[in-house]
């Protein structure tokens, strides 16, 4: 029963969902459906553990009722960024054509 009715709360985006962003990696993650904003608020500590026993810092949590479309969403742009300056060996004076 409990099923069905998460189901059709779901359906509706009326269900509840803890929202969890992370500054590093740059994501965005959703856990749920939750049929109360109680059960989403008594489940979050587990997700924060595990997210930073990955290693996850700059962790944001919020509680929402939503419909996500995705449950993680990765932003690659953001963590593709490499802030590490390359050599190439080649200097503009050796060049010439």
């Amino acid at each position: 029963m409990k099923e069905t009715l998460v189901n059709l709360l779901n359906f509706s985006g009326l269900d509840w969902w803890v929202k969890i962003f992370t500054a590093n990696p740059h994501c965005t993650y959703y856990f749920g459906p939750f049929l109360k904003y109680e059960e989403a608020k008594a489940a979050e500590d587990g997700y924060i553990e595990d997210l930073q026993n990955e290693g996850s810092q700059g962790i944001e949590v919020s509680i929402e009722q939503s419909k996500p479309m995705e449950l993680t969403i990765y932003d690659e742009l953001e963590n593709s960024r490499d802030t590490r300056v390359v050599s190439s060996g080649f200097s503009p004076q050796t060049l010439s054509f």
